[in-house]
């Protein structure tokens, strides 16, 4: 590819019209493979853990309307001025609310759950108080739980396996208590960011019996209560945690109501009727309150995540969270597309498709969610955020190396001030393949070199040949003409093109770099001939016209120039060129008028291809000022 071609590359971004994108080879795929591989394992090990599970929360976590069908009765701040402290109350004070609230069998809750721990024995009576309230219509739930920790189990006849889930405690109601109600599980498990966003459906005991959640318990009492059966159960991993969709942020479960007024008999027994009553700690000093994935600022009570939790079960809003294997592939695969689509791309193209498939992946994921599939929010868009980044970076970095590069080389061939207006003007300044443009040409010839080389030795005629060459190319690229090639110790020039020239100013360029040559070879023959006891001078020659100037040549190696009978009849105006002269057509004699002193030499110069009368003219002199 020419140095032109090379230039015209920077200047317009992206694929030219009719060019192929050349995709990415094997080192290419090599590159694209490691980078994904690398986020992929930086994905799996964990890395962007807490950032995931902040970002889903969000994206996922809505408050939504609730039912109406759910109470919650709190032991909040007012009833423990009320009553007292907690730590002094009796479990009469249950027992009374209980009561209240199963006022009679035709006016009572459709259950209750107490999300408060009962164990061991106290006072006998309010023991036996309690009992009897919670067991008057059997619509009473009450807590357990269980203490986990590390134990070795048996894994098969003989060896052991250490299990970190192991039931090491069981806490129950007293015997009385359990008697006469159902029990589920209080646990409540967060995440290791500290975050409250599973629900452990059942406990299984070392004695392989399970143990329901409280919550569960009473969703089934509820549904029961109504004639139905649940919806069906969520789907839950290995050790029994299932994704719970929180339906109500802190404080959303407006239906709440302190304890004290149900003691009291504020609210009426029929308010309560059918419904479900959940009672639990409400007050920040009883220290049952949780961050949780629907917000990670305000704590939510533990009544709140029961709550949330029978209301999931009502609702049948089961959510799945998707398997990481497959969502790593996934993952890997959609790096390693991505990165072949970012690669050579324009930014305008990387930018689009950056922000297409990332806010198409999270629509996705919101879509998917709603169907009940939880995929990880963040690992696909960081990771194309990341290449996207990494291919602006690479691709503006290749540009302004090449831009360095190229417009050094660029200004071996034009004069400074020309590569300095194409870098303003862009893409404009270098139209794709051929135009006919009306430009100057300029060819210049060595006279009596071939003599010369035959007399000295080679690294004197390679000497002497880089002198003359250098003055040439000083000479045009001084007078702001493209150096378009050199042949043998001939050379080729042009004005008009790249950037737009007069005519005027095309041929003013022109003779001035020609005269300046002509002028500039004495002071060298004057050296030759003191060192080598030789002389040469130069034969050019002008000519203006139209002629197609652009790339030209194939895919594989062009080079910027021009073509047409204008650049041969400069040629062979410069071969009839004597030693020391200049040769111009009547085109350029008529365009610089009263500028420059010419000669006509009328049809006397037979050019090759030219009909007869011709008019060729030398240039003597340029009228200064």
């Amino acid at each position: 590819m020419g140095y032109t071609d090379k230039l015209r590359g920077f200047l317009s971004p992206g694929r030219r019209k009719g060019e192929k994108r050349r995709k990415p080879g094997p080192k290419e795929m090599v590159v694209f493979g490691a980078v994904a591989a690398g986020f992929t394992l930086a994905a799996a090990s964990g890395m962007f853990y807490r950032a995931e599970q902040a970002l889903a929360d969000s994206w996922y976590q809505k408050s939504q309307a609730l039912s109406g069908n759910m109470v919650l009765v709190g032991i909040d701040q007012r009833a423990l001025d009320s009553i007292g402290p907690y730590q002094q109350w009796g479990r009469e004070v249950i027992a009374d609310a209980v009561k209240t609230l199963n006022q009679s069998e035709d006016c009572h809750p459709a259950v209750i759950g107490i999300d408060v721990l009962y164990t061991g024995k106290t006072q006998a009576e309010a023991d036996e108080r309690l009992a009897r309230a919670a067991g008057q219509y059997g619509n009473v739930v009450v807590a357990c739980a269980a203490e986990f920790g590390s134990s070795p189990v048996p894994d098969g006849d003989s060896d052991y396996r250490m299990d970190r889930f192991f039931v090491q405690a069981f806490d129950e109601p007293y015997e009385a208590l359990k008697n006469e109600t159902e029990q589920g599980h209080i646990n409540a498990m967060m995440d290791r960011d500290g975050i409250l966003r599973h629900h452990l459906l059942e406990i299984r005991l070392p004695d392989k019996k399970t143990v329901p959640s409280l919550s569960l318990v009473v969703a089934k009492k509820y549904a029961e209560s109504k004639g139905e059966e649940l919806l069906g159960l969520p789907p839950t991993d290995s050790r029994g945690f299932w994704y719970l969709p929180f339906s109500g942020a802190p404080g959303h479960f407006d239906e709440s109501i302190s304890i004290a007024d149900v003691i009291s008999r504020q609210v009426p027994a029929e308010y309560f009727n059918g419904k479900i009553v959940l009672i639990g700690p409400y007050a920040a000093g009883l220290q049952d309150s949780y961050l949780t994935a629907i917000d990670h600022a305000r704590p939510m009570y533990g009544v709140e995540y029961q709550a949330n939790a029978v209301q999931a079960l009502l609702d049948g809003d089961f959510k799945k969270e998707a398997g990481v294997g497959w969502q790593l592939a996934v993952l890997f695969a959609a790096l390693m597309v991505s990165a072949a689509v970012f690669w050579k791309r324009p930014a305008f193209f990387s930018t689009m498709a950056w922000l297409f498939v990332s806010g198409g992946y999270l629509i996705l994921c919101r879509w998917l969610y709603n169907r009940g599939v939880v995929l990880k929010v963040l690992w696909i868009p960081v990771g194309m955020t990341v290449l996207y980044g990494g291919s602006l970076v690479f691709n503006y970095g290749q540009a302004a190396l090449e831009k360095r590069r190229v417009e050094k080389t660029f200004k071996r061939y034009v004069a400074p001030e020309i590569v300095n207006e194409l870098m303003k003007e862009g893409s404009k300044a270098l139209n794709l393949g051929g135009e006919m443009t009306e430009i100057a040409v300029l060819f210049v010839d060595i006279r009596g070199f071939t003599p010369m080389s035959e007399a000295l030795t080679p690294d004197q005629v390679v000497k002497i040949l880089n002198q003359y060459l250098t003055l040439v190319s000083e000479c045009i690229l001084k007078n702001g003409g493209t150096l378009d090639k050199f042949v043998g110790d001939a050379a080729m020039a042009f004005w008009g093109a790249p950037l737009t020239m007069s005519p005027k100013e095309c041929a003013g360029k022109a003779v001035r770099a020609a005269m300046d040559m002509v002028e500039g070879s004495r002071e060298l023959s004057e050296e030759l001939e003191t060192k080598y006891g030789r002389t040469v001078s130069f034969g050019v020659g002008i000519h203006m016209g139209n002629a197609v100037v652009g790339n030209i040549g194939s895919p594989r190696r062009m080079d910027y120039t021009a073509i047409g009978d204008t650049v041969n009849t400069a040629a062979r105006l410069e071969s009839k060129a004597p030693p020391g002269k200049i040769y111009i057509s009547r085109a350029v004699a008529n365009i610089l008028e009263g500028e420059i002193d010419v000669t006509s030499l009328g049809n006397s110069v037979e050019l090759k291809g030219k009909a007869a009368g011709f008019e060729v003219l030398t240039l003597d002199r340029i009228r200064r000022g």
